[in-house]
């Protein structure tokens, strides 16, 4: 297996992935609007996008976007999507993409990675407490629909 930065070379698989990563989300399947996000974020450099890829097929992936904390003064990035084609879970896919994931925030000097799941989703928050993320206790977060 190798987590490697994506490039546009991964944008088919990638953009597949994206949209079953989507509809597990309950959005509707789009695959031309999916491949059309990530190149975007790929050209424009928006976010950081990590691939799983294993017989050099891409299995896996995990999209960060830059947010800045002002009571650290740092960079700090926010692990929006991760995401492993069911037929490959369990290789330690995901595993190695969250330790590209914390590599790029040590390499940034950010202060720190969120993240955040359902609250049903025991699968991933054992895996991302196995990881090292701490669940938060102490704020709540709230969410205005625009």
């Amino acid at each position: 297996m190798q987590i490697t930065k994506a490039t546009a070379a991964h944008l088919p698989r990638l953009a597949e992935l994206f949209d079953t990563y989507r509809q597990y989300y309950e959005q509707a399947p789009d695959l031309q609007g999916a491949k059309a996000y990530i190149t975007e974020r790929l050209e424009k450099g928006e976010s950081e996008i990590f691939v799983a890829l294993y017989k050099d097929e891409v299995i896996g992936f995990t999209q960060l976007y830059p947010v800045f904390s002002s009571i650290g003064m740092k960079k700090a990035w926010i692990l929006n999507d991760l995401f492993v084609d069911p037929a490959h879970r369990r290789i330690g896919a995901a595993r190695g993409l969250i330790a590209a994931s914390r590599a790029l925030g040590e390499l940034t000097n950010a202060r720190y990675i969120m993240l955040q799941t359902h609250t049903d989703n025991i699968t991933a928050q054992a895996l991302y407490e196995d990881t090292g993320f701490k669940r938060d206790d102490e704020f709540y977060y709230y969410y205005l629909s625009i």
